[in-house]
Parts: structure tokens; C-alpha cells; sequence
């Protein structure tokens, strides 16, 4: 089985980009918030934006399962207030989780958090156990960088995070370690800030204890992990340096890494440096590059190309693409187990 851990609903119906819009034209009014008729999207038309594109995919490529969620650019904690978010939250879970309904066979949701700058990571909460507990989803995604660029959060290792970690090892869910849009010119979105985010997240779990205070925590940094693969040495010796034990005891039971990487030099050195059992089979296909490589001519997006094209035993082949999502993903598991 070939399980794809990162994809998003990119190509949601024109409906939802309309009510949001209109959400963000109401200037946080509570009373306007209310009034607000959420978007009428029928089966059909989430069939429609699905067949032709992630569906389409599936089947050309050879994966089986996408393990999806609301579209990561577009959650934009820094839009709004917190009422804000949390409607625009839930209205993204909930479409999430009509795409499970329909094509229970296809896709499994993870959920998008109501996060807003400021506002204490305890308050998304009640939405992560409404999407576990009610919809069924199986982990979240969690943006270290609610401000949208800026960087005004705490590091993930601070204390702020903590209420959030309680719940998602009460669930028995893990986070991916995910962005969303930039407000600061600086930082291009996904070809600066998604990789940025991804690194500093990485270096933030090397300086602190998160994982004394929750050894059972998973986290998956996305994009290959940002620098890190490359920089490796460098990581290494800081935490060297700093006295820290070995990555391999400190972040490594904990951290994992998926195969959003569009060549094959890039995928050949996270193989290479990163132990397989860290490793998910990514994609995230119709996402931020969809084009295709005039070097190769195939779709940069298609990595399982470049991981059944590497030199690892097919042991390690068979753990990124099935068993390590299995682990990571718990409650995917004995929903596989289920079925």
C-alpha cells in the first residue's frame, strides 16, 4: 500500500474561497460573523474538484491513500481574530471530512487548528478532539508561526504549546509542522517561509526538552525537512556544542520527515541521511509546485518516482510508502486494520 502523508485540499470548490472573502470583508464584527451563510457545496461538486485533479493523480502515479487536509496556504491564522479562525477552521474540517465521507477508500482528513497570534495554544483544543473524536481524523496540522512571517510565537518547546501536546498524546495523534501564508514581503510563501519554518522547527527541538516532558510526541517536519538533511553536520555539532545528547537520542524518536523533495539528488541525500524509520512517503501533489521538469519530463510533485528509482534495500522502500505512516499515524492503523 502506498500512503501519501501530505496533501491538501488545493482545489476545494470556488464557493469556499467566496465565503472566505466574505468572512474577511466583515473586519471581525461578531454580528456580521453570525449572519454570515456559511457555503452550499454539494457532493457533486467536491466529486468534480476532486476526479479531475488529487483522484486523477491517485490513479496515474500508483498511490493508494492520502492522508488529507484543509489547504495549508489558506489557513492564514494571521487573517482575523480568533472567532475568525475558529469559523474558518471548522468550515475547512467539516469539507475535509465530506471528502473522507465520499471517498472513505481515497483519502483520511487531518485537521486544520483555529489559531490566531496571541491567543493561547490551549484554545484549539476542543477542535482538534471535535475532529478526532467526531470526524475521525487522524492528526493535525500545527502552525509554529501563527503571525504569518513575523515569527511572534514562542518556540514549539516553550510551555505555551504544552496544553495542545496534552491532548494530541491523549489522542494519540501526531502534528506535521506546517505554515501557512506570509504577510512579510521577505518571505516568499512556500519557496522561503515553508522551508524556513521547517528548519527553525527542527533547531527549536534540538534546544529544548519536549520530548523529556512527552516521549511519546511525534512530529513531522514536511519538505524533506527544510535545510536540515543538508545541513546535518551542522546540527549535529550545535547540539554537540551545546551539550545536548546525540540527535539520535534527542529528536530522533520523535521527529519525522516526509519525501516532499522534487528531485532526486535532494531525495537521494534525505535517504542518505536520514534513517528510513524517520522517513513518510509526501507529495503534496497539486500543491505549491505542480509543473513539470523539462529535465525529466515528469511532474516534479511525483516523488514516488524518485524514491522507487533510489539505491535502498526494498525493506526501507516498503516502510517509507506504508509502515512508518502506520506508526506515526496510530489511529490510521486500526482504521486500515478495520477496513
Amino acid at each position: 500500500m502506498i500512503i501519501d502523508c501530505h496533501g491538501h485540499y488545493t482545489t476545494a470548490p470556488a464557493s469556499l474561497q467566496a465565503f472566505r472573502e466574505r468572512q474577511i470583508a466583515c473586519n471581525c464584527d461578531a454580528h456580521q460573523l453570525a449572519r454570515l451563510t456559511l457555503p452550499n457545496i454539494s457532493d457533486d461538486e467536491i466529486r468534480e474538484s476532486l476526479e479531475g485533479a488529487q483522484l486523477k493523480l491517485q490513479r496515474e502515479r500508483g498511490t493508494d491513500l492520502t492522508i488529507f487536509s484543509p489547504r495549508a496556504s489558506a489557513m492564514a491564522h494571521h487573517i482575523g481574530d480568533e472567532a475568525v479562525s475558529l469559523q474558518w477552521s471548522r468550515l475547512c474540517n467539516d469539507l475535509i471530512g465530506r471528502v473522507v465521507e465520499l471517498y472513505p477508500e481515497n483519502f483520511v482528513g487531518v485537521c486544520q487548528l483555529p489559531q490566531s497570534p496571541g491567543v493561547p495554544a490551549a484554545h484549539s483544543v476542543a477542535e482538534l478532539e471535535r475532529c478526532v473524536t467526531e470526524l475521525g481524523f487522524i492528526g493535525c496540522n500545527l502552525n509554529p508561526d501563527p503571525s504569518g512571517g513575523h515569527w511572534t510565537a514562542p518556540p514549539l518547546t516553550d510551555r505555551h504549546w504544552y496544553p495542545l501536546y496534552e491532548k494530541m498524546v491523549e489522542l494519540d495523534v501526531p502534528a506535521m509542522v506546517h505554515v501557512s501564508a506570509s504577510c512579510n514581503p521577505a518571505f516568499h510563501a512556500t519557496g522561503a517561509h515553508y522551508i524556513n519554518a521547517d528548519t527553525t522547527a527542527f533547531m527549536q527541538f534540538i534546544q529544548g526538552d519536549l520530548f523529556k516532558d512527552f516521549p511519546t510526541l511525534r512530529m513531522i517536519i514536511p519538505h524533506g525537512g527544510g535545510a536540515v538533511p543538508y545541513h546535518w553536520g551542522r546540527y549535529r555539532g550545535l547540539a554537540q556544542d551545546m551539550k545536548r545528547p546525540p540527535l539520535s537520542e534527542l529528536v530522533m524518536n520523535n521527529v519525522f520527515f516526509d519525501t516532499c523533495v522534487y528531485h532526486q539528488p535532494g531525495i537521494d541525500l534525505l535517504l542518505k541521511v536520514i534513517p528510513a524509520k524517520n522517513i513518510l512517503f509526501g507529495s503534496e501533489m497539486v500543491g505549491a509546485v505542480r509543473g513539470v521538469d523539462p529535465e525529466s519530463g515528469q511532474y516534479y510533485d511525483d516523488t514516488k518516482r524518485y524514491i522507487e528509482a533510489s539505491a535502498i534495500p526494498d525493506a526501507d522502500k516498503t516502510a517509507i510508502f506504508e509502515g512508518n505512516a502506520k506508526t506515526v499515524f496510530p489511529r490510521l492503523a486500526k482504521r486500515l486494520a478495520a477496513a
